[in-house]
Parts: structure tokens; C-alpha cells; sequence
């Protein structure tokens, strides 16, 4: 089914991306300072973000406590490597608590961190800053790849579907996907750099749903 019938979580996740997005817009387009207000660090936008990532995390920690010993090791360490992948994720858009707790920058990312913070993707190694290497070129490839091809090949390839349900890979949803091309689309017409905030917010919010509600569900259920 291309637009199925959705949960009450999901309608509310799609409605904050919605909202997010919408108010960035308008506000650009209507009052750039408080645009930037709206996408500085700490602000609702990071906040957004965060809660996506962390609601990702939550779901696939909970899937290893539930799934333990009812699926193979390779489920599970694929469980747990996308879980603490999305908490490292939250965690580095908020430098760790960096600013919430007061903490001082140590030494090393003073020097090498292009914000001064304590976090890996500001990092500065031979000019070359890892943000830009690392969590956008190499991240956008792979994301393009696992919304676009990954729903193909399990789709059309009975090797393939049955090798990303054995690996525990939430399969995006047609809805899910749309969304992320729809959210792509609209954060562009906003011209300013700051854009890519409400990118990476929208993209948490969607990617949650994404885990939390893939086309192979089904995989993820305690029942053998």
C-alpha cells in the first residue's frame, strides 16, 4: 500500500516536520533574524532534532532487550550498532551538554574543532573539516542509497529482502521516502546556510519513523 493507513504517533511526527519546516519558511521569508533565532544552537530546531535521534535510539535499544535470544547475533549487533549510532548522533548535535552543563572545551578540540566545542564532526584535520567529508557528502551518498535503492532491491530482489530482514534493516516506507524528497525540496528555496538545520530536523523526525514504522515490520515482532 503506497499511502497506508497511518498511527497516531506517526500523524504527530509528520505534523512537527510539517510545522518545523513551514515556520522556518516563513520566517525567513518574513524576519531572517528571527529565522536565525528559530535554527540557533539550543534552540527548538536543535531540540527537534534531537528528540528524533534519541526516539530512534530508544526504539532499537528496546528491540535488543526484547529480541534478545529470539533472533541471531547479527540481528542483534545490527540492532545495537544503528541504536548507538543515533544516540552518538544526538549527542554530537549538542556537543555532548557541552553548553547545557557549562563545561570547558578541552584542549585538543579547542584547537581542532572549527566551533570550539566538544564534538567530532567540527573537527579540522589538515584543513579539511569532517563535517563536510564525513556527515554530509559521505552521509547524504548513503542516505540517498538507502531511501532509493535499499526499498527498490527489497521490492523487486527476493535475495535481497531476505538478506535485509535476517540484517534487521528498517526498510523506509513509500510515505517515508516522499517525505524526505518533499522536506529536501522545501528546505532549499530557503537561502541561507542555516537551512541545513532544519534539514537535519526534519531528517531526524523522518528517519524515527522510518525505524520505528518500516515496510518490514513484521521482522522486528517477539512472535516467531
Amino acid at each position: 500500500m503506497i499511502f497506508p493507513r497511518l498511527t497516531v504517533v506517526e500523524k504527530i511526527i509528520l505534523l512537527l516536520a510539517a510545522v518545523a519546516i513551514a515556520t522556518g519558511i516563513f520566517l525567513f521569508y518574513t524576519n531572517v533574524a528571527h529565522f536565525e533565532e528559530y535554527v540557533k544552537e539550543d534552540g527548538i530546531v536543535e531540540w527537534l532534532t534531537v528528540g528524533g535521534l534519541l526516539l530512534g535510539s530508544f526504539v532499537c535499544f528496546s528491540r535488543l532487550v526484547i529480541l534478545w535470544n529470539k533472533r541471531s547475533r547479527w540481528f542483534l549487533l545490527v540492532t545495537l550498532g544503528l541504536g548507538l549510532f543515533l544516540f552518538f548522533a544526538a549527542g554530537e548535535e549538542i556537543s555532548w551538554g557541552q553548553r547545557i552543563f557549562g563545561l570547558k572545551t578541552p584542549e585538543y578540540f579547542e584547537e581542532h574543532n572549527a566551533q570550539h566545542e566538544t564534538n567530532l564532526h567540527n573537527l579540522v584535520v589538515d584543513g579539511v573539516k569532517l563535517n563536510k567529508l564525513i556527515f554530509s557528502i559521505l552521509l547524504v551518498g548513503a542516505l540517498a542509497i538507502f531511501l532509493l535503492i535499499v526499498p527498490l532491491l527489497y521490492q523487486k530482489n527476493n535475495w535481497a529482502r531476505k538478506f535485509l530482514d535476517r540484517s534487521a534493516v528498517p526498510v523506509p516506507q513509500f510515505y517515508q521516502v516522499l517525505g524526505f524528497v518533499i522536506v529536501f525540496m522545501l528546505t532549499n528555496i530557503i537561502r541561507d546556510g542555516k537551512n541545513a538545520e532544519l534539514l537535519e530536523c526534519c531528517g531526524a523526525l523522518l528517519f524515527f519513523l522510518i525505524v520505528r514504522y518500516p515496510k518490514n515490520k513484521v521482522i522486528f515482532s517477539p512472535a516467531p
